[in-house]
């Protein structure tokens, strides 16, 4: 099911004729675009195209007839409250007059297995931010690519830091990645007039002045600086989240070049109440996903291995995967590995069971096939798994690291590290995945550690001794 556009016909044309017409009227206005490298970072404004479409184009057509496979667009909610949550659509694909564009519903679950993903049509139909940009990316691009729409609000420090290492490691060659952004919006209505309420030329002039300053910030890939000089002026840069996000995603030496700065007042000259567009274009060499050691094939054989022993324990009932061929196992599911198998309901996500070991004791592969068995049967939390739920759930696989002593809680990197806590004989872990699935920052997650394994909330603080390790997460 797709989710259908809730601005077309106002925010911008709202039939396909009038769309392409209009889109000529901006090529002729903007001139000769200049040839070069394709840019894989795109600023765009999000407001009604009579005001920023054009601005909004100087930007997007730079990208045109480039074979990207999908885009993730950062965009800022402006009508419901998100904490400490990446938000994308519930359904399979969006809708505009151009056509459908489907959700990369594959790239979104690797995605929400290291970030804290929630999924609510509600908050996509009714923001505007993302919205905005579609039709627009429709046009540069065609209708063959796969769309990652993430809506978000306020971060805190840990929470927005895990949000732009799991954007680090899954971004690559194939993705654009679009930052959706007015700039300063200035009068009463904004509650915004530091440079006075007369309307003249002298506050474009001074406005102009700082959405350059913070522009500076950006083009140089100044995650620290942008975020203080948000905070030291309160400049009205309504996606300044998204911004700080994927300027904390960069790897060093990204740089982003101005391609249009506009106002909705430059065709009247009143400067008492206006909103400022910048659209803008960055080439960053994203590093991508390090550290894999297994292959998509090795994990759908793991998967396989997984499943074909927790249906054939649970409808035999027993405690072990006996007879389970796993002869054919590819050498790198070989190698001693540490393992987890989590068990959730495939229709609410709930977990139904999840075992293992942090250890490397024994081939990777019998170490999957085992602890399925456990998750399905021997998690003391839940009932076992009957043989009339097994369609129902969902099998996830973590290859895990060897865990290494660490100096101090606070080395612990959130969405990157599982962790082991113990203190005075009492032991619990978390997989990586854990904190970004419940939006959590470091020390709620130790917290929730704490009392996991059978100590106070605030144990951790004082006489705990911590390792961390790393996973490698997949799903069917």
């Amino acid at each position: 099911m797709a989710l259908g556009s809730t601005i077309a016909g106002t925010w911008y044309p709202g039939t396909e004729s009038e769309i392409r017409a209009l889109a000529k009227k901006w090529e002729t206005a903007c001139g000769e675009a200049s040839s070069g490298e394709k840019p894989n970072v795109l600023v765009l404004p999000h407001a009604g195209w009579a005001y920023s479409g054009e601005t909004a184009w100087t930007a997007v057509r730079t990208v045109r007839g480039a074979k990207f496979r999908r885009v993730v667009i950062l965009a800022p909610s402006h009508r419901a409250w998100i904490e400490n949550r990446l938000v994308a659509p519930e359904s399979d694909a969006v809708s505009t007059p151009l056509g459908e564009i489907k959700i990369d519903r594959d790239w979104l679950d690797r995605l929400a297995l290291i970030a804290p993903v929630a999924r609510n049509d509600r908050v996509h139909s009714a923001e505007h931010s993302a919205q905005i940009e579609y039709p627009l990316l429709q046009l540069a691009l065609g209708n063959g690519f796969t769309i990652v729409p993430l809506v978000m609000g306020s971060f805190g420090q840990d929470q927005m830091g895990m949000c732009a290492r799991a954007l680090a490691r899954l971004m690559d060659a194939e993705t654009l990645l679009a930052i959706s952004s007015d700039f300063t919006h200035y009068g009463d209505d904004f509650s915004y007039t530091p440079f006075g309420k007369s309307g003249g030329e002298d506050i474009r002039r001074k406005v102009a002045a700082s959405d350059d300053e913070a522009f500076q910030l950006i083009a140089k890939g100044d995650a620290d600086s942008f975020a203080a000089f948000i905070k030291r002026t309160g400049a009205t840069i309504c996606g300044h989240v998204p911004i700080e996000l994927a300027l904390r995603a960069f790897p060093k030496g990204a740089s982003i070049v101005r391609q249009k700065y506009a106002t909705s007042s430059d065709g009247g000259g009143d400067y008492s109440r206006f909103v400022c567009y910048v659209a803008a274009t960055g080439c960053v060499k994203w590093k991508g996903e390090t550290g894999a050691v297994l292959s998509a094939d090795d994990r759908a054989y793991l998967l396989r291995i997984a499943r074909a022993s927790m249906e054939k324990a649970v409808r035999n009932g027993m405690r072990r995967g006996a007879g389970i061929d796993v002869s054919d196992a590819p050498k790198s599911t070989r190698a001693k590995m540490g393992a987890f198998v989590t068990l959730n309901d495939k229709t609410t996500g709930a977990l139904r069971g999840c075992i293992g070991e942090i250890m490397p004791m024994r081939p990777l592969v019998e170490a999957v096939a085992a602890r399925a068995v456990d998750s399905a049967l021997g998690d003391p939390r839940f009932s076992p798994v009957s043989e009339r739920e097994l369609g129902g759930i969902r099998v996830e696989v973590s290859a895990l690291t060897p865990p290494k002593r660490v100096a101090s809680w606070r080395d612990i990197v959130l969405g990157r590290d599982g962790m082991t806590l113990e203190k005075n004989g009492c032991f619990a872990v978390f997989l990586p995945q854990v904190a970004p699935e419940q939006g959590w920052d470091l020390p709620t997650t130790l917290s929730y550690l704490s009392q996991k394994a059978g100590l106070s909330p605030d144990a951790w603080r004082d006489g705990a001794t911590f390792e961390t390790f790393q996973a490698e997460v997949f799903h069917e």
